[in-house]
């Protein structure tokens, strides 16, 4: 079964309600600061890429229950899903978008694995491309594993540590957040959240979408210059145990982790663009050091790639 559908259109008001209930500071986002950016080329806020995902995420959600696949997925203990994502352009307030997922491919016998192919398309182009994939084990970073290095509630917040491997940035879950990042991402909250049905599931997508606001407290804390050298996003990578995403309630403890930049050259990553990209390796934690997700962010200097226009590469 393959799904295409075309009546997505954001507004300022979705975007306000995403950067808010993420905390998202990112002046990209902002309605009052957008043109604070240097050479901005967009003219206006743009669409946070995490709210992208996020109606993604709801869509091959709903194509899993209505195809009868979420049972195939238990019955082969599928209990990661991941999200590999290129971003081929901005998106704009009033930009109206269409998504299309592909037929899904059965590859339990081979690779343990369930993938659609995903296109996200404005009238320009597009905007987005990748896929969604269930498998056994996370595809992203599969080997790492915290349970040795202590409990990261003693840890101070915004703060160094695993032998300051990482910058750790504590959060906290909260319903009406996540209600107010799925209204945000055009998702009908009541397929998530429902007080009178006792139903309380946070989407994997937004305890991920957090990450935007510790890589930018990193940033930050480095004194880096926002507004002189604006970066955005030009992939992910990202693996969630829904096992633990399942068991998800408010007011959870979240520390996210983001490691120090690593270069991407040109011509390599998911990508494969035509510039330089830094690549950041994070994680979201759980008490107990259990790992909530994984993730590999790519980003590049706007100003590095403004010759290329945006295009994907091969």
């Amino acid at each position: 079964m393959a799904s295409s559908q075309s009546d997505y259109c954001y507004q300022q008001i979705h975007i306000d309600a995403a950067r808010n209930a993420t905390d998202d500071f990112n002046l990209f986002h902002d309605s009052k600061k957008w043109n604070r950016i240097h050479e901005n080329p967009f003219g206006m806020p743009i669409v946070l890429g995490f709210q992208l995902e996020a109606l993604i995420e709801s869509l091959v959600t709903r194509l899993r229950k209505d195809s009868g696949e979420n049972d195939l997925i238990s019955d082969h203990q599928l209990h990661y899903s991941n999200y590999q994502f290129t971003f081929a352009d901005v998106v704009c307030p009033g930009d109206p978008l269409s998504v299309e997922i592909k037929k899904t491919v059965n590859r339990i016998k081979k690779t343990s694995q369930l993938a659609n192919r995903i296109i996200m398309r404005k009238q320009a182009g597009l905007a987005l491309i990748g896929f969604q994939r269930e498998s056994a084990i996370p595809l992203c970073m599969p080997d790492e594993d915290f349970s040795g290095f202590g409990d990261l509630d003693a840890e101070q917040d915004r703060s160094w540590v695993m032998q300051d491997r990482f910058f750790m940035k504590r959060k906290y879950l909260n319903t009406g957040n996540g209600k107010n990042f799925l209204a945000g991402s055009l998702v009908d909250q009541h397929d998530y959240f429902d007080e009178l049905e006792n139903r309380v599931q946070f989407p994997a997508m937004f305890p991920v979408a957090l990450l935007s606001c510790a890589l930018l407290e990193k940033a930050r804390s480095e004194g880096y210059l926002f507004e002189a050298n604006p970066v955005v996003y030009t992939s992910h990578l990202i693996s969630v145990d829904r096992r633990l995403q399942e068991s998800l309630k408010s007011n959870d403890r979240l520390c996210l982790l983001v490691g120090d930049a690593e270069t991407v050259a040109a011509g390599t990553g998911l990508g494969r663009k035509s510039f330089t990209q830094q690549l950041y390796r994070c994680f979201g934690v759980l008490p107990g050091n259990r790992i909530l997700f994984r993730a590999e962010v790519e980003m590049a200097s706007l100003h590095e790639m403004l010759p290329a226009s945006l295009r994907i590469e091969g």
